[in-house]
């Protein structure tokens, strides 16, 4: 069966050594992924394209349920679902490097069978901050605008930008959310790729991801605050940049995981 060789035995905390990062490393990794996107494209624009047909799908949902100012804080607040839908993107990259045979059916093959696997609990994970995300937008729009209906995003952009409390609103929750994105990139920055690759209890996977990120703080963020900017840019041409910079960020993450951790047999 076409399926890339992995380890069957799950590996623990004592087998992992969390490396230095340096900017060098991730200037190396983005060479890398935009190399792997060129080598598999078509299979690239198929994964970016679905996490782009999904934030469409989301804004017009909540604009067809006349909630316009939710559209906003979904738009922003999707991203954070991409490490998760990378799953794919990492495959490739790993048989890519592995000189496995790279096919359509074993791609998704060992994308369905990782839902059997420790990575299928990060989907909860990544939902959960993407759940609290959400209602936080919707506790700081009470506590800052009441329950203010309005019209469109217009209306609400306008009033964000115009006014004390929408102001106020746009501070906190860009802290907040500051806040959260920073926890999510620093438990699946490395834990996704280490399920993938070695399957780890997720304990041990996020553990190793935030001592990667807490062991090159200053490298590590600014890769996450690189991330973020190119997915937020991406995004504005209606979703459509994510086709692209999706796959690319996706492989690249594979490259920096590769980079960033060692693990024993």
């Amino acid at each position: 069966m076409d399926q890339a060789s992995s380890s069957e035995q799950a590996v623990t905390l004592r087998q992992i050594t969390v490396n230095p990062v340096t900017v060098a490393d991730l200037r190396a990794a983005l060479a890398a992924g935009i190399s792997d996107f060129r080598k598999a494209p078509l299979m690239g624009l198929f994964f970016g394209g679905i996490y782009a047909l999904g934030g469409i799908v989301v804004v017009y949902a909540l604009a067809s349920l006349n909630a316009p100012y939710w559209v906003i804080p979904a738009a922003v607040g999707f991203p954070l679902l991409g490490p998760f839908i990378a799953v794919g993107l990492y495959e490739i990259s790993r048989r890519l490097e592995t000189g496995t045979p790279l096919s359509w059916k074993g791609v998704l093959f060992e994308i369905v069978e990782s839902r059997k696997r420790e990575v299928s609990w990060m989907a909860f994970v990544v939902l959960f901050i993407f759940w609290i995300w959400m209602y936080q937008v919707r506790l700081w729009l009470a506590l800052f605008l009441g329950f203010e209906a309005f019209a469109s995003v217009g209306d609400f952009l306008t009033t964000i930008t115009t006014t004390s409390d929408g102001l106020g609103f746009l501070a906190v929750g860009t802290v907040v959310g500051a806040a959260l994105a920073t926890v999510l990139f620093s438990v699946t920055v490395v834990s996704i790729p280490l399920l993938l690759d070695r399957d780890p209890d997720i304990v041990t996977a996020m553990i190793t991801s935030v001592q990667t990120v807490l062991k090159n703080p200053v490298v590590m963020l600014g890769w996450g605050a690189f991330v973020a900017v190119l997915l937020v840019a991406a995004m504005l041409p209606l979703f459509l940049g994510l086709v692209v910079v999706l796959p690319v960020l996706g492989h690249a993450t594979w490259h920096l995981y590769r980079r960033a951790v060692t693990v024993s047999s």
